[in-house]
This record gives structure tokens, C-alpha cells and sequence, in this order.
């Protein structure tokens, strides 16, 4: 052998071996390039979805896996998320993390996906029974705390739980918005007879629109006393309307999720409330629950991952200033 030949094999086997220490010292280093994990969001533009992308980015990072970043540009985009994750079963990952758009639509292709690699679901679900974990907010309990979160605002102001309510929904079909919309109503009939909900509407998923449909309602009903947005978008569509109109005082909104925008609403009074979720933790749990499926490990089939309301009282707390805060 030459000498050439000789501080070649040498250098290769010092590589090699120095590859072996750092795959020992770090074993979730090594399965980075074996394993990957796609994590399919509604709507890839939106503060809420970047913050679950975040948890799953930091995930990814923590355990050694490959987390591509999908999603539609818009939560109304039902055709193009179903072809992100057939496009993504396609490419024969470890397993799929996804927040369905659409209850009834993305049933079968969930089922469809379901087939080839294991299926965990965050945020909202789909009409199958395919997904091996599901990891979300209880949205029907999430309905009841802004029911009551309303209720104790419009109290405040009036000094008794009456009047005239009503409740946006960013859009129809959506599992995790019926949910929340079923507690919030189900909570008013039966806690607080004297609210009365006058308007329950649905918009089309934009911030524009539950702007109209807010001014709209200022104007047909002068004794309203107070609003649920059930979602960031909406949330952020009524704040400025409210804002616009200068009725923080008089309309208690309770809106559902946060960003800068309807955190700067609440500071000012224009919001009551936000039910706030963990989507940081829904992100990175959710790849974390993948990879322990495509390891064979067993996992439990519902994870509550929770849910509180913010006001101007407890927006300092740390736990809550956690969630309004997050690192993305």
C-alpha cells in the first residue's frame, strides 16, 4: 500500500470514527436524515399556525427529525391541503402530523393517507377514525369559557348577565370551530338565561369580512352588549370594528387565539377577553407523538392540551404571558 493510500484510509477511518462518537453522544442526531416528519397546518400565514410550526421546528430539532413546514396559504383552502398530504404520503415518511380544514372533506383522504404511514391529528379533526393520536384543545369546553368569560365582562360593565349577544364563526364545517360554537351556546342557555343571542353568523374565513358583519350588527342591534369571535381572524375582523366605532366600553368581544393585533385590542379595552391555546405545544408534541407511533411505541389517543382566558387582570401572569409570547 502506499503512503498516499495509507493517510487516506487512515483519514476515513478517523472520520468514520468521529462520526460514530457524535452519533453516540447524540443518538437523535443520527435518525435526522432517516426519519421525516411532515406537519400539515391550515393556513401557513396566519400567527397561530406559525406558532405550531414553531413547536414542531423545535421538536425536529430536539429529537433528530426531518419536519417539513406545509400548508395552504388560506384555512378556506380545502382542494390544496388534500393535496399536500397526498403529496406528503407520497414521499413515504415516518408519519404525518395534520390539522384538518374541513370536518366532512378531509375524512376520506385522511382514511386514504391512514393506509400508508400513521396519521396524528392536532387542532381540529376529521370525520375518520384513522388518526392514531389526536392532540387538541377541548373547543367545546373552550366555548364554555368564553361564554362565561362574556358573561362576567358584560357584568362588569352593566352589573348584571342580560342582554342582547351574538357569535362569529371564521367558517362553516370546520370541526373545532362547531365545537366551540356548540359550548358557547350551550353554556348561555343554560348558565346565563338572560343573554340573548341575537345574530349567529358565518363568515367566510377572512378578517374583512367579520369587520363587515361586525359593523353590520352594530347598526342592527343598538342594544347589543357583547360578541364571541371564535377565532384569530375573526377576532381580529370585530377588534376593529369595535375600535373603529370607539365601543370597547359599551360591547364586551371575546375572541379565541392571539397575535399582536388582538393583544394590542385587549391592552386597550376594545377586546374583553382571548381564550388563548397552546399551539406550541400542539406543534411540537404532535411530532414528538409521531415519532414515538413510527418507532411502534403506544401513545394515548386524546390529549387535552388546554385552554385559559386572558384578560387585562391576568395578561401578566407568566403562564399566561408564556402563551401570548411565545418563541417562534
Amino acid at each position: 500500500m502506499s503512503i498516499v493510500r495509507s493517510l487516506l484510509s487512515r483519514r476515513a477511518f478517523t472520520a468514520l470514527a468521529g462520526a460514530a462518537v457524535l452519533a453516540a453522544m447524540n443518538p437523535a442526531a443520527s435518525l435526522a436524515q432517516d426519519v421525516t416528519i411532515p406537519i400539515i397546518v391550515k393556513d401557513t400565514t396566519s400567527f397561530y399556525w406559525q406558532i405550531v410550526l414553531a413547536g414542531a421546528r423545535a421538536a425536529g430539532k430536539d429529537l433528530g427529525v426531518n419536519v417539513p413546514e406545509l400548508g395552504a396559504q388560506s384555512e378556506s383552502d380545502i382542494n390544496g391541503q388534500i393535496s399536500i398530504l397526498e403529496n406528503a404520503v407520497a414521499g413515504s415518511p415516518a408519519a404525518v402530523v395534520i390539522s384538518p380544514t374541513e370536518f366532512k372533506a378531509l375524512g376520506k383522504p385522511v382514511d386514504e393517507a391512514a393506509k400508508s404511514v400513521p396519521i396524528i391529528g392536532i387542532d381540529s379533526g376529521a370525520d375518520s377514525k384513522a388518526f392514531t393520536s389526536f392532540l387538541t384543545t377541548d373547543n367545546v369546553q373552550g366555548g364554555r369559557i368564553a361564554a362565561d368569560g362574556l358573561a362576567a365582562a358584560i357584568k362588569a360593565t352593566t352589573g348584571k348577565e342580560e342582554g342582547d349577544i351574538a357569535i362569529i364563526t371564521s367558517l362553516p364545517g370546520v370541526g373545532s370551530l362547531d365545537q366551540r360554537r356548540e359550548g358557547f351556546l350551550d353554556q348561555i342557555k343554560t348558565k346565563y338565561p338572560g343573554l340573548n343571542v341575537v345574530a349567529d353568523k358565518y363568515a367566510d374565513g377572512q378578517a374583512t369580512t367579520g369587520l363587515n358583519m361586525m359593523t353590520d350588527l352594530i347598526t342592527a342591534n343598538p342594544n347589543l352588549v357583547g360578541v364571541f369571535a371564535s377565532n384569530l381572524i375573526m377576532a381580529q375582523g370585530v377588534g376593529q370594528a369595535i375600535a373603529e366605532n370607539k365601543l370597547g366600553d359599551k360591547i364586551k368581544v371575546i375572541g379565541f387565539d392571539s397575535d399582536e393585533k388582538t393583544v394590542g385590542f385587549l391592552k386597550e379595552g376594545v377586546l374583553a377577553g382571548l381564550v388563548v391555546q397552546d399551539p406550541y405545544r400542539m406543534g411540537y408534541d404532535g411530532v414528538k407523538t409521531a415519532l414515538a407511533v413510527s418507532k411502534g411505541e403506544k401513545v394515548e389517543a386524546f390529549v387535552d392540551t388546554g385552554a385559559n382566558l386572558v384578560t387585562q387582570e391576568n395578561m401578566a401572569d407568566p403562564k399566561i404571558d408564556a402563551l401570548l409570547n411565545p418563541k417562534i
